[in-house]
């Protein structure tokens, strides 16, 4: 769906080790240096859901296709990326290309791991990565405010906007994100932002790397994370990016094994997939046949012809009808057969709102 994650962090965080152990492949040379990640890497990664897992104990297919989300590994940010410091601009338009930031923060103390800024302080570093951000962001809309003005001498709707593009730079010249002004989201600021791509009106969720010890109670860094995640209304995933990398070619059981040991039910990048999932504002709907369980990425609030269409185009030309059969319902009668005997496969048309975890089976005409 064109839609992506970028990881960003300071030089040295563990961010490219994560995103190493987020592809489940060496994609993202890790060294103790800055600027060891300078191209971004890409990668498509499987979201885990263990409901294909149970509809193909079922149907027993031939394979099982998972949803994907695309991961980007940026290069490390320094304070002057907005002027050019570093890899600033290459940085900057990198991020501007993602849909939701991962901000990858170390929460722990290594002598043996050097840190650009000399000591360990995640609020300093937030800052640091967030400020560029802003910076840059004032920049375009003071462009963009620059140019409206121009135009509203003759046109009263351009006078608006840059008004408000004026009001929202203030907004941000004053450390603020653009995601937490109070007309985000409102048709004037998307207007100005549909092609403006703001870096701080995108979702954020935060990272934090800890050691082992961190996993199972939060240090003082995690606890300082988690304040400013919460005030800012951003989503904050505990990892340890060294125990993610160890998980790497691990058996599944093996790997809930190694969790457990450790006092984890769930791994980071576990919740760091998922949770990015449903920051992008998507689902998935299923469909189970003999030679393929797979899950269907959508949009949520998607009507069932959209949803067909992503399986190929023509379903959604061709769409006469949907046959559903709810998640919980397929597993508790057994499969589609034993469902429809139970009376629970629904009809629906073309208004129909596609819910997450649908099994469906579309009806079309070419």
């Amino acid at each position: 769906m064109g839609l992506s994650i970028g990881l960003v962090g300071l030089p040295n965080v563990g961010k490219s080790t994560t995103f190493n152990a987020l592809t489940k492949a060496q994609n993202a040379e890790a060294a103790n240096y800055p600027f060891c990640t300078i191209e971004p890497n890409k990668a498509v990664v499987p979201v885990p859901d263990p409901r294909l897992g149970e509809l193909a104990k079922i149907v027993k297919p031939e394979r099982i296709q998972y949803s994907t989300l695309d991961f980007v590994d940026i290069a490390g940010l320094v304070k002057g990326a907005s002027k050019g410091e570093g890899l600033g601009n290459k940085f900057l338009s990198n991020i501007r290309e993602t849909e939701v930031i991962l901000q990858i923060v170390r929460c722990f103390h290594d002598d043996n791991i050097v840190h650009t800024e000399g000591s360990i302080d995640p609020l300093r570093d937030v800052e640091i990565i967030e400020t560029e951000l802003i910076l840059a962001d004032v920049e375009v809309l003071q462009n963009r405010a620059d140019r409206l003005r121009k135009q509203a001498k003759s046109d009263k709707s351009a006078q608006a906007l840059m008004e408000f593009a004026d009001n929202l730079a203030e907004f941000l010249g004053n450390g603020n994100l653009a995601r937490n002004y109070e007309s985000f989201g409102s048709e004037m600021f998307n207007e100005l932002n549909k092609d403006l791509r703001l870096l701080t009106s995108k979702e954020i969720m935060y990272g934090a790397n800890v050691d082992e010890d961190g996993l199972l109670e939060d240090n003082e860094y995690v606890i300082a994370l988690s304040k400013h995640a919460k005030e800012n209304n951003c989503e904050i995933i505990k990892l340890c990016a060294k125990v993610e990398e160890e998980l790497i070619g691990l058996e599944e059981d093996e790997a809930a094994e190694f969790l457990s040991e450790l006092g984890v039910e769930e791994s980071g990048l576990a919740q760091i997939i998922r949770k990015g999932f449903d920051k992008l504002g998507l689902m998935s709907y299923f469909t189970a046949g003999v030679k393929e369980v797979r899950a269907w990425t959508i949009r949520k609030n998607t009507t069932a012809p959209k949803a067909a269409a992503v399986i190929h185009n023509d379903f959604e030309k061709g769409f006469i009808r949907a046959e559903v059969i709810g998640y919980d319902d397929y597993i508790t009668c057994g499969g589609e057969n034993k469902a429809k005997e139970a009376g629970k496969m629904r009809l629906e048309g073309k208004e129909y709102i596609v819910q997450d975890g649908d099994v469906m089976h579309f009806r079309f005409n070419l």
